[in-house]
């Protein structure tokens, strides 16, 4: 028997669902800012920041500082990526759950509860793609550190993909980041396929590839 429940959001989550999000968001920076560096474009970048200073003022040191103060702009530049993200979130839907989820139509918010904490939390809104009228979008999902390996991101998916299943919706649709790498293996492991990618509007989204991946799921019909 797992030791965990879903359930519906309650006022009283408030703060640790808000937390959930935004350290399970924030966390995965450290894994783009690696994706980045391995980049051909980040390592000529780079040499280009080591070798100018080197060739005109023939001194290693400034050198070195110069590809120091690159590599902690470039940190700073994809946690803001990051932090931009979790920051609008949070002062939007994020700010006002249960008005935003539990009293609208199509919308919806769990939790997973453990041994009387909440460790994990998950959203569904309609979808607003394009061609996706009757699709349910998953949202905000993050599992605590200490409780994932449990199965609870999984039983969270299904939830999801079960509201959209009793609602007569076609697909579930989900929206990840270059950095979310368990994400990505967890959603193709459920079934999501891959439809694009689009990179966000940010200034140094290109340059270190950060993009959003669409995945898609669509309900099997003929149900009994």
């Amino acid at each position: 028997m797992p030791d965990y429940h879903i359930r519906l959001y309650q006022d009283s989550d408030y703060d640790t669902a808000r937390d959930l999000f935004a350290e399970g968001t924030l966390e995965h920076a450290r894994v783009a800012f690696n994706h980045a560096l391995s980049l051909p474009r980040i390592w000529i970048f780079m040499l280009l920041i080591f070798l100018l200073p080197l060739l005109i003022i023939t001194s290693v040191i400034v050198s070195i500082g110069f590809l120091s103060l690159a590599l902690i702009s470039l940190w700073f530049g994809n946690r803001d990526l990051y932090g931009s993200y979790v920051k609008h979130a949070l002062s939007d839907d994020m700010l006002d759950i249960r008005k935003y989820y539990l009293q609208r139509d199509g919308y919806c918010f769990w939790v997973a509860e453990s041994a009387g904490q909440v460790v994990g939390i998950v959203a569904a809104t309609p979808s607003f793609q394009p061609g996706g009228e009757n699709h349910i979008e998953l949202k905000r999902m993050s599992v605590a550190p200490s409780h994932r390996g449990k199965g609870i991101a999984k039983a969270l998916c299904r939830t999801v993909i079960d509201f959209a299943r009793e609602r007569g919706c076609d697909a579930v649709i989900l929206e990840t980041t270059t950095g979310h790498l368990a994400a990505h293996v967890l959603y193709k492991g459920m079934g999501f396929k891959f439809q694009h990618s689009t990179f966000l509007k940010h200034p140094l989204s290109r340059i270190m590839d950060f993009k959003f991946f669409l995945y898609k799921f669509d309900i099997p019909t003929g149900r009994t």
